[in-house]
């Protein structure tokens, strides 16, 4: 094992990605997009999924809502350990998030796939990731490109992107601007690091603990590229319901930026989180990438998710209702609650 680069803990911008200046990009790209809405655009960049009204209107009219993301740097590992049939169900199952917690079913996803020379083998077991997924969330598979780029990429590298469209009625839509103080905050578990943080735990795990993909992680009784693998879960079989019996006020989806980031984009101005510790156990493999790593916990907060997928608000008056429902899908916990301020505390209780 070697230690952390210069005897130093390790963080998520010493892995080479920097959320402060992303968060700065993300201002300019904000202005720029606004010059471009037109009368039908319902949202602000930033959301997690694009509001587009098609009857601008009418309060009851169908709303398109869209989103585009990728499988960021766990390619790498599937690439190392030549697995390529999982990565496509992460990048659906990431995408029909997103669009979930603004309260959208899924239509259908383009992808695409690009490479340095396509290795059919190889795009068809990433095609396959696709259509399994699409599937499994009632989402066509409709089109994409798939691009070859001598000289762009190494030999076997290839890079995966997907765009989602999803519709719900606009009465329906998931707002923050309902959530209330004193709303409980309800957890689902992820699978693991699902599509976020892989730039730090590929430097953890194969460079700090010098680990190969078949390597056995400590503890965990699973290869470091079983646990690194591990899918994406989507949330729509739990939490679709929900939405339909009108249970849930708002949500988020745990991704880049962890609940630190991504929590306050489901709650109104003047509303904040108090988030227990205690309410729920990590899965191991994030203990073992702070250990290893040394890294600072507030780096773990906003690089991983934790074991926390997705976090929903919820009235006093539906939480026996939702939680009881959840338990074939989780089940779900009370993580926290809403309350006055901004931003999100973190407590022991």
């Amino acid at each position: 094992m070697s230690e952390p680069s210069d005897g130093r803990p390790l963080t998520y911008a010493g892995a080479g990605v920097d959320i402060e200046a992303q968060d700065r990009a993300l201002a300019e790209i904000k202005r720029l997009a606004g010059t471009t809405f037109t009368p039908g655009v319902l949202s602000d960049i930033g959301g997690f999924g694009g509001l587009f009204a098609l009857e601008p209107t009418n309060p009851s009219g169908t709303v398109l809502v869209a989103s585009a993301d990728g499988v960021g740097t766990k390619l790498k590992v599937a690439q190392m350990a030549g697995v390529h049939g999982t990565v496509g169900q992460d990048l659906v199952n990431h995408c029909v998030n997103d669009i979930l917690v603004q309260g959208a079913r899924p239509l259908f996803l383009l992808d695409y796939l690009a490479t340095g020379q396509l290795e059919p083998g190889v795009a068809a077991q990433v095609v396959g990731g696709l259509a399994r997924a699409c599937q499994a969330n009632g989402c066509a598979l409709l089109g994409g490109e798939t691009a070859e780029m001598p000289g762009f990429y190494r030999p076997g590298e290839y890079d995966l992107a997907g765009f989602i469209v999803g519709a719900c009625r606009r009465d329906r839509l998931l707002r923050r601007e309902d959530v209330r103080v004193g709303d409980t905050l309800v957890a689902l578990p992820s699978t693991g690091l699902h599509t976020n943080g892989y730039s730090l735990a590929r430097k953890v795990i194969f460079e700090v603990l010098g680990l190969r993909v078949d390597s056995q992680l400590a503890g965990l009784g699973v290869t470091a590229a079983e646990a690194l693998l591990a899918v994406h879960r989507s949330y729509l079989p739990a939490v679709g319901p929900l939405l339909e019996g009108g249970l849930v006020r708002s949500a988020a989806h745990i991704t880049g930026g962890g609940i630190p980031d991504n929590l306050p984009r489901a709650l109104p101005a003047g509303v904040g989180a108090e988030i227990s510790l205690a309410s729920w156990d990590e899965p191991p493999v994030f203990r073992i990438i702070r250990e290893a790593g040394r890294v600072p916990e507030d780096d773990m907060r906003r690089t991983f998710n934790l074991g926390v997928g997705m976090i929903l608000a919820v009235a006093q008056e539906h939480l026996g209702e939702v939680l009881e429902r959840l338990v074939p899908h989780g089940p779900g916990w009370v993580i926290g609650r809403a309350v006055e301020g901004a931003g999100v505390r973190f407590g022991k209780a």
